[in-house]
């Protein structure tokens, strides 16, 4: 994974979720060192999901919080007013709440099918992400089934950003993937 987040990098990334649900605190926090050691002198904000121990131990790392998380208002007094705080949404009125709970933005999703979504419903469409975009004042990160073309029309609908794993991660080459979706992104704006 070290890997081909480097070469991810290279083309440049805003931000890393790191998402390793099957690691301990302690190699977890261990990975999380790597991955800041790699992404803070290209500027990407690291955010650590669901883990505000880890996330607290990792200098300037963010946290992401799931639905049945710590709650915002707990979360952001832990972590403060100067850390990432995000959460994953699966509704319109789940942004909303989000928003006034305190986080700094929001995932919402999945926008299309995709096979590690299939949990949280049917996609909900571009048109909900437009809707959505208009209910909050947060940045609202797209996510489910991204490709470059639907991050496209993910930006027109008034995502800020798209979290992608396949598109990058199943990519041979992480860094010309990367590219493509941040040029598509740009094109969009």
């Amino acid at each position: 994974m070290l890997s081909v987040l480097a070469q991810a990098l290279k083309a440049g990334s805003p931000a890393i979720q790191l998402r390793e649900r099957d690691l301990c605190a302690k190699e977890l926090l261990a990975l999380a060192d790597e991955i800041r050691r790699l992404a803070g002198p290209r500027g990407s904000q690291l955010v650590i999901n669901d883990r505000l121990d880890v996330a607290l131990s990792v200098e300037g790392a963010g946290v992401h919080l799931r639905g049945d998380s710590l709650s915002l208002p707990v979360a952001r007094r832990l972590i403060g007013a100067r850390r990432l705080l995000g959460v994953s949404v699966h509704s319109v009125s789940e942004a909303v709440q989000a928003e006034a709970g305190g986080a700094d933005y929001v995932v919402f999703g999945p926008i299309y099918e995709t096979p590690s979504k299939h949990m949280y419903g049917p996609p909900l469409g571009l048109s909900k992400l437009e809707e959505a975009a208009r209910a909050v004042r947060v940045p609202i990160v797209g996510i489910g089934g991204v490709t470059a073309a639907r991050a496209r029309d993910m930006r027109s609908a008034g995502a800020f950003g798209v979290a992608v794993i396949t598109a990058i991660l199943g990519a041979e080459d992480a860094e010309a993937a990367t590219r493509t979706l941040l040029d598509a992104l740009t094109s969009a704006s």
